[in-house]
């Protein structure tokens, strides 16, 4: 099971999964906006319905979501919308990406989502940080459990 943690400083989130994939399997998961789409919110708590990613360094991602319910809107905001730019791609080891997201206490403010794949004897570790988010109190604490959530997605996405 994924877990998250949260840096001292309250900076950022990383959370760590083992998945029974190689690296590459693994990157194209993260790569490919139609599996991004397939997974990301298929079972999460927000229904992705676009996820758009140019997979190359300085390439731009979008992707749209929506809340379930009411009560699950974040800062008054249902229909998510976040996107920014490639900033590394190294595959299959780094994919490092802004992250501009409208429901963010302070939505013009970039924050920065870095993948890490690194290969072991039974797949791959993944490790996912988020940082820049001190002065997104509101959107932090959502993404303190939202990640682990997106970690088991992606781990069962890979492994089936």
């Amino acid at each position: 099971m994924a877990q998250t943690l949260m840096t001292p400083n309250l900076d950022a989130i990383t959370g760590e999964i083992e998945v029974a994939a190689p690296p590459e399997r693994v990157f194209q998961a993260l790569t490919d906006g139609r599996q991004l789409l397939q997974w990301w919110g298929e079972k999460g708590s927000c229904q992705a319905m676009l996820w758009q990613m140019d997979a190359r360094k300085g390439g731009k991602w979008r992707m749209q979501s929506r809340a379930p319910s009411p009560e699950k809107s974040v800062n008054g905001v249902s229909d998510f919308v976040a996107g920014g730019e490639i900033l590394e791609f190294d595959p299959p080891r780094l994919l490092v990406y802004s992250w501009i997201a409208n429901w963010h206490d302070r939505p013009a403010e970039p924050t920065l989502v870095r993948w890490e794949l690194t290969p072991t004897a039974k797949g791959t570790r993944v490790r996912v940080t988020h940082s820049g988010l001190t002065q997104q109190p509101i959107a932090r604490t959502g993404y303190s459990g939202g990640w682990s959530g997106v970690l088991e997605l992606l781990k069962t996405h890979c492994e089936a």
